[in-house]
């Protein structure tokens, strides 16, 4: 399994088609405008997502709009046998939104429904040789989404684990259990059998958890970011710094404390760029030279919901194989939720 793509649902879908065009460098490829809804699909590289927005309030978008701010409404994945998919979906109490269909092209596509108000869209993947590779796109550039974070409100953690186990039959990879002074927060990570969808799912863990003022501000459940991987995220962040896009910010003590390590594998230059750009560097025990580089944006709406997350995972020799930085930045959780809980108290919605 793969992610496919991101459809979010929006206010006005033409407006910010030209926010991800301007601050983000993605491309508009293509719109389609129904009775009742408009719908602008864009993309970098590898990366596709979806914007739609109503025009009557008959749309879909309307009723979703209604219940929360715009967000991720589906996220989509491609899968081997989409027959199968959906029939273990639906034998395991899933909904069906949509059965298998097959267009004039031979491409099928269902959609069954998510946890909440989330839904999931299946795309059976078509012959190899007919996917647009990663490896023909320039490699520095966003190469493809990396994992998708899912919000659930309190004691709702093991039941969604369940249910994306049952339903999809994604396998727990990783247990994380984040504290620090002011707020903490409870993470586990999902995994599809063939390690090509990544899906951790939170729940807050204290009354002002930065996941329980993302479950406020979204009126329940939903996907509180979206990574997307690279191979260069200096040159990334660098123009994306230049297009205007806000990021958080890093204080410089995590970087006078991290110096003498990253000297080892950073040269001077890229150190410098690292600390102007404010980004987060991690290693894997056994691995040094297998670095994670990861940054993370403001919440692009004017709710604290959603952000995006830019991560390069670097690759090392080990034993003679060629081995890449695995995990998601645990030796940058404390320094990430700090950052968070700034922004928190900006907002006042974490008081000292």
């Amino acid at each position: 399994m793969e992610f496919d793509h991101i459809h979010f649902y929006l206010e006005n879908a033409i407006d910010s088609r030209d926010w991800f065009v301007e601050k983000l460098g993605f491309k508009a490829i293509s719109a389609q405008t129904t009775q009742d809804t408009h719908t602008e699909i864009i993309n970098r590289g590898q990366v596709y997502f979806v914007l739609s927005s109503p025009i009557t309030s008959a749309s879909s978008v309307a009723n979703f709009l209604s219940l929360h701010p715009p967000g991720v409404a589906d996220v989509a994945f491609r899968v081997g046998d989409i027959e199968s998919v959906v029939a273990k979906a639906a034998a395991n109490g899933a909904k069906i939104l949509q059965p298998p269909t097959q267009n004039s092209q031979g491409l099928k596509r269902a959609k069954i429904s998510g946890w909440g108000d989330l839904s999931h869209t299946l795309i059976e993947k078509i012959d190899d040789a007919q996917i647009l590779n990663p490896t023909h796109q320039l490699l520095t550039d966003i190469v493809d989404i990396d994992h998708v974070v899912l919000n659930v409100a309190e004691d709702n953690l093991e039941s969604a684990l369940n249910w994306y186990h049952q339903i999809l039959g994604f396998q727990p990879e990783q247990n994380f259990d984040i504290q620090t002074d002011k707020s903490a927060l409870r993470s586990r990570v999902m995994v599809d059998v063939d390690g090509g969808v990544k899906f951790p799912i939170n729940e807050p863990a204290s009354a002002n958890s930065q996941v329980q003022e993302f479950l406020d501000a979204n009126h329940g459940a939903g996907i509180q970011h979206i990574a997307l991987r690279t191979g260069n995220i200096l040159g990334v962040v660098g123009e994306l710094r230049s297009r205007g896009l806000s990021f958080l910010k890093v204080p410089v003590s995590y970087y006078t404390n991290l110096e003498s390590k990253a000297l080892n594998y950073l040269s001077k230059t890229d150190w410098e760029a690292v600390q102007n750009y404010q980004i987060l560097l991690d290693w894997q025990e056994m691995i040094s030279e297998a670095m994670l580089l990861q940054i993370f944006t403001q919440p692009i709406f004017p709710e604290p919901t959603i952000f995006f997350e830019f991560i390069e995972r670097r690759v090392s020799w080990v034993d003679g194989k060629l081995m890449q930085a695995q995990g998601f930045g645990e030796g940058n959780f404390k320094a990430l939720f700090e950052a968070i809980e700034r922004e928190q108290m900006k907002r006042g919605s974490l008081v000292e």
